[in-house]
């Protein structure tokens, strides 16, 4: 078992930027690919990035690449998501994971999920 906790999220205007964190407790962190989802009210959960235990292999859906960047601390057991230049379309909860597949992307362990709000 693996516990995962965000943090991060918020409310902020089109263009803006914000870094999500999640920090995770139990089983092997640094030997885990770990990824980021996020789920919008009425619409499945999909994935945004993913990267390999040591952060050798990043995965990023087309809708952010360029303007999100996954990372990972090991020694702190934290995974990351900087989000840059913000849409509104980039509203929902996300979620941190611990990758089970990379192709295509799904997760084992979930995290709580933090909202984010990104007004026009």
């Amino acid at each position: 078992q693996v516990q995962l906790d965000e943090w991060g999220g918020g409310s902020v205007q089109a263009g803006d930027s914000l870094r999500l964190s999640c920090v995770a407790s139990g089983r092997s962190f640094s030997g885990s690919s770990m990824a980021w989802f996020r789920r919008t009210p009425g619409k499945a959960r999909e994935f945004v990035a993913a990267i390999g235990w040591d952060a050798a292999i990043t995965n990023y859906a087309d809708s952010v690449k360029g303007r999100f960047t996954i990372s990972r601390d090991n020694a702190k057991n934290m995974l990351f998501l900087q989000m840059s230049t913000l849409k509104p379309e980039d509203t929902a909860v996300y979620y941190c994971a611990t990758l089970g597949r990379w192709n295509p992307p799904s997760g084992n362990f979930w995290g709580q999920g933090t909202q984010v709000t990104v007004s026009s």
